[in-house]
């Protein structure tokens, strides 16, 4: 469960155009400290850009955006270095060695004994056995693995993951869900992540935010989404939203 904190990532009214298309229309919302929270929608619905925000990687049109306590628009230098990010579709260099690669992004976060930060999570992570070898030889599974060391190499407070065990078969899917939930409940980190395997989410979440074409249109943990909508499961959910006219699915799961 969520442990009690100030919110590491406050959102208000935030927007993001692209010329004349709005891809995030005025949304609002928190995520508890210490908690795993999904970021949920269809293609389109706005959650890589959300997430890109909240990287710093793109500003938003208006509203603003707290993480970690610091204002992104502002001091995002300093939010950085206290969060990271992982996402099967970015590729770490390929012709480097998993050392290599973890190294360089250790010294970008100015990660203290590093050489011992990597030995401790390429055993945690079962990757010491390809450590040398170039990352572009690893297998999904292994590539997976290798991306979340990286994510985890300046032990973040707060984890943002995009697809995190997209493309992976399901015994090593399995295994990243069980170390992503070790991990938060031994650092007290808080995670918020984008998938579309609703069953993963349930396992994982606290707390889910529906996106749909760029608005918030409800938010609940999983068992809560489930009862109100009236399903058997969060896919059933996601699809009542998905194909639903245009309208807030919550005024019309009520």
């Amino acid at each position: 469960m969520a442990a009690v904190g100030n919110p590491p990532i406050i959102v208000d009214s935030l927007v993001k155009r692209f010329g004349s298309v709005t891809a995030i229309d005025r949304i609002d919302f928190t995520v508890a400290d210490g908690s795993t929270t999904a970021l949920l929608g269809g293609n389109g619905a706005g959650k890589t850009t959300t997430l890109a925000i909240l990287l710093g990687l793109l500003l938003p049109t208006s509203g603003s955006v707290r993480v970690l306590g610091f204002d992104m628009m502002r001091d995002r230098s300093r939010a950085l270095r206290l969060m990271n990010f992982s996402s099967p579709y970015v590729d770490l260099p390929r012709r480097l060695s998993v050392a290599e690669n973890l190294s360089v992004y250790g010294r970008l976060y100015g990660v203290r004994d590093l050489r011992y930060r990597i030995e401790a999570l390429a055993d945690d992570l079962e990757i010491t056995a390809f450590l040398k070898r170039p990352t572009g030889d690893l297998s999904a599974g292994q590539r997976t693995r290798v991306a979340l060391a990286k994510a985890l190499i300046n032990r973040p407070r707060l984890l943002l993951l995009d697809e995190p065990t997209a493309s992976l078969d399901p015994d090593t899917a399995d295994w990243i869900r069980r170390y992503l939930d070790r991990y938060r409940r031994d650092s007290g980190a808080t995670i918020l992540l984008a998938s579309h395997n609703m069953a993963e989410v349930e396992r994982l979440c606290d707390d889910v935010l529906m996106l749909r074409s760029g608005t918030l249109v409800d938010r609940g943990t999983p068992k809560a989404l489930i009862a109100r909508y009236g399903r058997r499961n969060l896919e059933e959910v996601f699809l009542d939203i998905a194909r639903r006219p245009q309208q807030s699915a919550a005024a019309a799961a009520q």
